[in-house]
């Protein structure tokens, strides 16, 4: 047993991931053209439709409670990682990236997140076993994260305008070749670090939200890789709906919220994981479908 699971799940689940990271680099490779909507959206279905099974099989090996808590890390994952897709749509819109290039900056991006899930979980882990009051402090950055988030409006609708982009953004730019001229080598290292990065700011709030569901290290590490697997296809699936969603925003602060004041209150109040996963998808639900209903005008002015 390793980190409670056997070997052979580590070395299967791991095989699993290199032929996903195969096919995806087989199925979504990059070309002179923009990836067809129905391809992204059928790899993006396969990969949850696996996830399911995955979830099937955790049920039949390990039992139901470990079942629903890779369920609610998987869905804690990638909703929080909606938000993570207006970043990199800003960087791929201000640089006016061809398609091929959005395919290898973003692959690059799902292969350095994969080794940082790895650590940060194995780290928060590790930190919860041996100092127990880590956990009020994984809340409060918990909270501090929601409220940030409720104040922050999607930076992805307009790249032409100069002062809307983020400063670091602007730095870029400042490192790139003349305007016109597309980007070159250095500007897409840079941004390639700057969607590393970007992911490293992300996970100190998923990795966090996640560990409120589950201190399972094999559960808490398959259902963010699951979640990170299908970021590349689901970026191309919703690139041309992400300004859609404008008060996606509010759901994902009352998500972190949450899972906030769970941990904070897990000595006190033990909510148990069905309601927690009940909860997030009510409430992406709702964020989900406020932004479709309310005009662009009303969103704009509620933000």
């Amino acid at each position: 047993m390793i980190e409670g699971a056997p070997l052979s799940y580590w070395i299967g689940f791991h095989v699993l991931v290199l032929v996903l990271l195969l096919a995806d680099l087989f199925l979504l490779q990059g070309t002179s053209h923009q990836l067809p909507a129905r391809v992204a959206w059928g790899w993006t279905g396969f990969l949850a439709v696996l996830a399911g099974v995955f979830s099937f099989w955790i049920l039949r090996t390990q039992g139901h409670q470990p079942a629903l808590e890779f369920v609610s890390g998987y869905l804690i994952e990638t909703s929080l990682s909606v938000d993570n897709l207006f970043v990199f749509l800003l960087l791929f819109r201000t640089f006016s990236l061809k398609a091929v290039e959005q395919h290898r900056a973003l692959l690059w991006g799902v292969a350095g997140a994969i080794i940082m899930r790895a650590l940060f979980i194995a780290a928060g882990i590790s930190l919860l076993r041996r100092f127990e009051w880590i956990q009020y402090v994984f809340g409060v950055l918990l909270m501090i994260a929601a409220i940030r988030l409720m104040r922050h409006t999607p930076e992805a609708a307009d790249p032409a305008s100069a002062d809307a982009r983020p400063r670091w953004i602007r730095w870029i730019q400042s490192c790139s070749g003349p305007k016109g001229a597309g980007p070159g080598l250095r500007t897409f290292l840079l941004i390639i670090l700057a969607i590393e990065v970007t992911d490293l700011i992300f996970a100190l709030d998923s990795i966090p939200a996640v560990l409120a569901v589950t201190r399972r290290p094999f559960i808490a590490y398959t259902s963010n890789i699951f979640a990170i697997l299908g970021l590349r296809s689901l970026f191309f699936a919703l690139s041309g709906y992400l300004d859609r969603f404008r008060l996606l925003h509010y759901g994902l602060a009352a998500i972190l919220a949450f899972v906030a004041l769970k941990m904070l209150t897990t000595h006190w109040i033990v909510i148990p994981v069905t309601v927690s996963l009940g909860v997030i998808l009510a409430i992406l639900a709702v964020a989900v479908v406020l932004s479709v209903m309310l005009p662009a005008k009303r969103a704009h002015m509620a933000s």
